[in-house]
């Protein structure tokens, strides 16, 4: 009896051609039971991510685009890749040893995720594919020297992984040539109910494993040092719906218009990634558990979806459709010496690792 063939878990795709003529690829990995992720070649993006309730259903979690056209005209960083440098930089300037540099502002006077052409808006090439029980895919990125006025080439590698049953991989590495600040993330929107089904997610119950959070001022940049979580409606060191403070009469949820803001995580930066983050959805069982090496972690509750941007499914995204949580450094690193630093130089890798597991309730 012959055996038969293996079904491929990795499929290459076109998902169509940039203006300039350049074409952009989907790669979509898949595992088991209706777990998949689908890449774009474009940004790096997640453009969807499919995963199974409780009853076994799969459906899209990730908010995005059904087409390449949105993508590359509105800059709402869907499942983008981000860098060089994630979250803000105040006054989109900073020194490096002695020498000062310059960001081009995108964020009212401040740089924000690596300025008005990040790499949420670059090609990435295909370096490498694996088919197999553990698809994965690697995408390249060279950034030259002075690139939105960040020194040194940066040559960044990303790759992608299913590394469990329900458990997406998202690994980044990058060198310098010349000493430079690095900070690159993954920022997806999520809503464990599915994207299809509509509805905000303000009764996702979230455990984040942070004592402390960075206040901010009006701009979102933080100010003073890191602050307890203890007594505010920061706290989310127990299992809590992300609505149920969203609307206290707190300073900082009222200049976040809800939640954007940097958890300091315990323990900063480690050697292995760590639990940071458990989102629960009682409605379908979704769990998603978020490990990660990085020493913060950003919580943003989807305060400035405005129902201007139609995703998939032909929705409209409006306020607390999706969270976000993304590691990284802490924002504004670069001007502060008493934050972790973010700094990379000649000869060493800068290695970011978050793992996304799923499961059921």
């Amino acid at each position: 009896m012959m055996d038969r063939p293996v079904p491929p878990r990795l499929l290459r795709e076109p998902f169509g051609i940039l203006a300039d003529g350049t074409a952009i690829e989907r790669l979509r990995l898949l595992g088991d039971g209706g777990f998949e992720v689908a890449i774009l070649t474009f940004g790096a993006v997640v453009q969807a991510l499919h995963v199974p309730d409780r009853d076994g259903d799969s459906v899209d979690i990730v908010l995005g685009h059904d087409r390449l056209a949105p993508y590359a005209s509105d800059r709402r960083y869907f499942g983008a890749a981000v860098g060089r440098y994630a979250n803000r930089i105040q006054g989109g300037s900073f020194t490096l040893d002695g020498i000062a540099c310059h960001v081009p502002a995108n964020d009212g006077p401040n740089a924000l995720h690596g300025g008005p052409d990040g790499f949420d808006r670059r090609v990435w090439s295909v370096e490498a594919v694996t088919d197999g029980p553990a698809p994965s895919v690697t995408l390249g990125l060279v950034s030259p020297d002075g690139d939105q006025g960040f020194p040194g080439t940066l040559s960044v590698r990303l790759t992608y992984a299913l590394t469990g049953p329900r458990e997406l991989s998202i690994a980044f590495e990058a060198t310098t040539d010349r000493p430079t600040l690095v900070n690159l993330t993954h920022h997806g929107f999520f809503n464990l109910a599915g994207v299809a089904e509509g509805g905000d997610v303000l009764d996702h119950v979230l455990t984040l494993n942070a004592d402390s959070y960075l206040p901010v001022d009006a701009l979102a940049i933080p100010h003073g040092g890191p602050a307890p979580v203890a007594g505010t409606p920061f706290d989310f060191r127990s299992p809590k719906a992300i609505g149920a403070d969203i609307r206290a009469a707190h300073e900082q949820v009222r200049l976040g218009r809800g939640y954007d803001h940097n958890y300091c995580l315990s323990g900063g930066r480690t050697r292995v990634p760590r639990l940071a983050a458990r989102v629960e959805h009682p409605g379908s069982g979704r769990v998603m558990e978020l490990m990660t090496d990085q020493p913060g972690l950003q919580f943003y509750s989807g305060n400035f979806l405005d129902g201007t941007a139609e995703g998939k499914f032909g929705r409209l995204h409006r306020q607390s459709d999706a969270f976000c949580l993304e590691p990284q450094a802490w924002p504004d690193t670069p001007n502060r010496g008493d934050f972790p630093s973010a700094r990379l130089d000649p000869g060493e890798t800068y290695r970011h690792v978050s793992l996304y597991r799923f499961s059921t309730l």
